[in-house]
């Protein structure tokens, strides 16, 4: 039961994270469209953020299949 329910947290996780790196894209191309270099900067640091906080949790659900 508790690893089925660490599968379900996982899996909501990693879907709130893309849907963090879609805004972030749809920001860099607002930004680019509108020739906003400072908003292009932050929206590059936002993507950036997003795959350094997805990164654990793929790299531990990646371990967990493992086993």
């Amino acid at each position: 039961m508790a690893n089925d329910d660490r599968e379900r947290e996982m899996r909501f996780s990693l879907w709130g994270w893309g849907l963090f790196v879609a805004c972030a894209l749809f920001f860099i191309a607002s930004s680019l469209q509108s020739h906003n270099l400072l908003s292009l900067i932050g929206s590059i640091i936002f993507l950036v953020a997003c795959f350094v906080f997805l990164y654990p949790l793929v790299k531990r659900n990646g371990r967990d299949q493992g086993k």
